[in-house]
């Protein structure tokens, strides 16, 4: 090949790939690939302060220690009994079995007297109280009333332990408590808790207690009648009621001293508590009653039994009857009826409106004194 050739083979060569460099121009995309710039910074605002002089409080280093269970379980323990009782039973057969129970007590007075639950010793044939250290005495005495169910209970017994009585006004809600008592049987045992509330009624049995306090203090099956206790050692309470259902847990019910000591007295100088009476049997107004019996009233105090005698047999009251005043007072429950009685006088006569079937009618009647247990 001679130079002539070879400078003609350059040529085109070179003309072939300026022609494919115009081509793939053609082909490429009109992208602009600078970098796109970023936009200028928003300014923000300062917060304002809410205090610039504000400094964290000073931690505290003299808070007081909790109370001393112990001393108080020490100084108490002594006073608490624990009482067993035998109750003579019938099975479907009316064969008679002996029933067992426990519950608990405390000496108010150092010559052998105890308090406790009118329900702890209801219906025994035998009372027997074992002391805390060790001795064991046959109940002389029991004499109750079911309407605070409060009981007392004398041994033959000198020089023992009395516990203190305290001031239950006092109470705030969270102060400090111990239930000491005769733990399902087993023995004295103490629980802690607080005062949940105070001033508490609720229904028991078909009545109500009312003025109770409120605690968290665990309260078992033999606990009842023991003593429920401040700080200082005194007796606030007598644990009487606990709830116990799926839902609830740690609530438990004292009745104040400052509602049982009056009774507490008198059971201990009369044998009994005496309180003015009607003379009837009572329930109160329901739905279940009102269906029954056809009433035509929707609350008020169902008569369901009147006693031979009394002052509502002789005022004319008949089972069946539906109380609803008595002295000018509005009754709506059974439960209010009692109260109203009890608040009023022996000898007192009162007005009372009730209603018989579809008719409402009026009587007086004297309330009497309610006949010994």
């Amino acid at each position: 090949m001679n130079w002539a050739s070879i400078k003609h083979l350059v040529a085109c060569f070179v003309l072939i790939l300026a022609l494919l460099l115009g081509a793939g121009c053609e082909l490429l995309p009109n992208v602009d690939i600078s970098p796109t710039p970023s936009p200028p910074p928003t300014p923000t605002s300062t917060p304002s302060p809410i205090d610039p002089d504000w400094t964290l409080p000073p931690i505290e280093n003299n808070i007081p220690p909790l109370p001393s269970i112990a001393d108080v379980v020490a100084k108490v323990k002594p006073s608490v009994v624990a009482i067993n009782t035998e109750v003579i039973g019938y099975d479907i057969f009316s064969r008679p079995y002996t029933q067992e129970g426990a519950g608990s007590g405390w000496i108010i007075d150092e010559s052998g007297i105890i308090v406790t639950n009118n329900h702890v010793v209801e219906g025994a044939e035998s009372v027997t109280v074992t002391l805390n250290d060790g001795r064991t005495f046959p109940a002389e005495a029991c004499c109750t009333d079911p309407l605070s169910d409060l009981a007392v209970v004398r041994i033959d017994a000198q020089n023992l332990p009395a516990v203190s009585i305290g001031d239950p006004s006092q109470l705030r809600v969270g102060d400090w408590v111990v239930a000491i008592g005769n733990a399902l049987g087993l023995g004295i045992s103490a629980k802690e808790g607080i005062v949940s509330r105070v001033g508490v009624s609720i229904p028991v049995s078909g009545q109500t207690l009312g003025n109770l306090i409120e605690t968290s203090a665990a309260i078992n099956p033999g606990n009842s009648g023991g003593p429920l206790v401040n700080m200082k050692g005194e007796v606030i309470g007598i644990t009487s009621v606990k709830i116990a259902t799926v839902e609830v847990e740690g609530i438990g019910y004292a009745i104040s001293t400052e509602t049982a000591m009056p009774i507490i007295e008198e059971l201990i100088r009369t044998g009994h508590i005496i309180r003015p009476w009607l003379g009837v049997v009572l329930r109160s107004v329901d739905e279940f009653v009102i269906f029954q019996y056809e009433l035509a009233v929707e609350e008020g105090a169902f008569i369901t039994e009147v006693a031979p005698g009394s002052p509502a047999d002789e005022a004319g009251l008949e089972a069946g009857d539906v109380i609803v005043s008595l002295g000018g007072h509005e009754i709506a429950t059974a439960q209010e009826l009692v109260e109203a009685i009890h608040s009023s006088e022996i000898g007192q006569r009162v007005e009372i409106t009730f209603w018989r079937g579809d008719t409402k009618n009026t009587t007086y009647v004297t309330l009497g004194e309610r006949p010994p247990p």
